[in-house]
């Protein structure tokens, strides 16, 4: 009997405990999860919010208006049709076709969810409408319309797809978040249904593609974390082919460096460098450096939905290895994490959170919600952060990303160009990463033309326009 009664216990208290880990994990879910799911048009309440209540207002930081409601509560765009069309992966439309926008992921606040009971009680003793928060956006709109324009008109990015991301590297402030092709929220969806560009992706937060040679960040890092005086060790690239496997890798245009150090094959993005230093890594610690980055992570932050990065552990054998190495094989990411892939080396190896919205007003002009800052993840240390910071500045001084150089300002970067298919035909996309390293203006770029070819050629261009308009008194 007394046994039986302390089973009875134990099985009590495990109850009791599994109650509380659920309710611990609800309270989680719903601070953390609760902007993904209050948007979704699954939410009764906020069908139901659609029809009754004003939405608030959706400003740019410079204080353009980039969404309101009309007389009768339905939304309205700017009238100035580049900005509306620079702006709507960001804003949204009408009818939701791009997912996780503000105007549905901020939904408890441009629909008045968050207004509380004295604000609701006054609202009905005047007899007016209901209206949502004003919501101000990180997003400097001016910014991401100039980038929009050159998207399109610059020789090596016109008629392509992409995106750009510009983000503080100390605060993680978003302020400019571009996926090319754009389309105008006011005009015929069918149209853009049927373009095979897929103009409704969001290819800055969704797109997870081979970042190609920027990845080469990562495996630099992990090599001087790893590696006894990878610094001075040379490596062989004299033939321009290292073949593993009974397969080559090369280098982009068949180039040959012959034997080269660390330092220097980061400056010219050699290919066997980096393939053989993965090799002497080891996939364990090499999957560990990428992880440290925020690969394979599950990325929840407070303000963005943004599609989880890949370093492969499966199927692994030594030419997927050294090839990951070179940022191939199944190594993935978004434009956006890349961006704080840069961003965490220019902050001393601290990667902060993208945060997008910069504060949040109710109709009675108090302030809801303030801008914070969050650290996300202590990618590296400082010292490996300012050490491969040297070799991201000498690319752009003297390598493959000479095209970023802004006179006057010290950018360190690094380009890629991604082998990758596309609808079954092999492409090759460009890349560029970087920021400028000057505490006066702490801003990362990242820069993914698809089909772009060289990064050095589509993307770093591009880059050193974002640097100017940044810096621009």
């Amino acid at each position: 009997m007394k046994q039986q009664r302390f089973r009875f216990r134990v099985m009590a208290f495990l109850l009791i405990a599994l109650l509380l880990l659920a309710g611990a994990y609800g309270v989680y879910s719903v601070s953390t999860y609760g902007s993904r799911w209050f948007g979704s048009s699954y939410n009764t309440r906020y069908r139901a919010a659609r029809k009754t209540v004003t939405p608030g207002d959706i400003l740019a930081r410079n204080g353009v208006v980039l969404a309101t409601a009309d007389g009768e509560g339905k939304r309205t765009y700017p009238t100035v049709w580049h900005t509306r069309c620079a702006m709507v992966h960001v804003v949204g439309d009408l009818d939701g076709n791009v997912a996780n926008t503000v105007d549905s992921f901020q939904a408890s606040y441009l629909w008045g969810f968050e207004t509380t009971l004295e604000e609701r009680i006054e609202a009905l003793r005047t007899g007016q409408k209901r209206r949502g928060d004003n919501v101000t956006l990180t997003i400097d709109s001016t910014l991401q319309t100039n980038i929009a324009a050159a998207f399109a008109n610059m020789e090596n990015t016109a008629g392509k797809a992409g995106a750009a991301v510009v983000m503080n590297y100390r605060t993680g402030e978003v302020l400019a978040l571009l996926s090319v092709p754009t389309f105008d929220p006011l005009g015929s969806m069918a149209q853009v249904r049927s373009d095979p560009k897929h103009p409704f992706w969001n290819r800055a937060l969704q797109s997870v593609q081979a970042p190609g040679s920027t990845f080469k960040i990562v495996t630099a890092v992990s090599a001087l974390q790893n590696l006894k005086d990878v610094a001075t060790h040379e490596f062989d690239c004299s033939t321009g082919a290292t073949k593993i496997m009974e397969q080559l890798i090369r280098d982009y245009g068949d180039e040959h460096h012959g034997m080269i150090t660390l330092d220097k094959a980061f400056r010219v993005s050699c290919n066997n460098s980096f393939a053989q230093a993965a090799l002497l890594i080891g996939d364990k610690k090499l999957c560990q450096t990428a992880e440290d980055f925020g690969f394979n992570d599950n990325f929840l932050f407070r303000d963005l939905v943004v599609e989880n990065s890949r370093y492969p552990t499966e199927n692994r054998n030594d030419f997927e290895i050294a090839w990951s190495g070179a940022g191939q094989s199944q190594v993935a990411a978004t434009p956006m994490h890349m961006c704080m892939v840069a961003a965490a080396i220019a902050n001393d190896g601290t990667m902060m959170e993208p945060r997008l919205l910069r504060q949040v007003v109710s109709p009675a002009g108090m302030q809801r919600l303030g801008y914070t800052s969050k650290v996300y993840t202590q990618a590296c240390t400082p010292e490996l952060a300012a050490q491969v910071e040297e070799y991201m500045i000498d690319v752009v001084k003297n390598g493959t990303g000479k095209s970023a150089a802004v006179e006057g300002l010290t950018i360190a970067g690094k380009t890629g160009s991604a082998e990758s298919s596309l609808d079954g035909r092999y492409v090759t996309h460009g890349w560029f990463v970087g920021y400028i390293d000057d505490p006066a203006y702490p801003y990362a770029v990242s820069v993914f033309v698809e089909e772009g070819g060289s990064g050095g050629k589509a993307a770093a261009p591009l880059a050193h326009e974002i640097f100017r308009w940044l810096t621009a008194e």
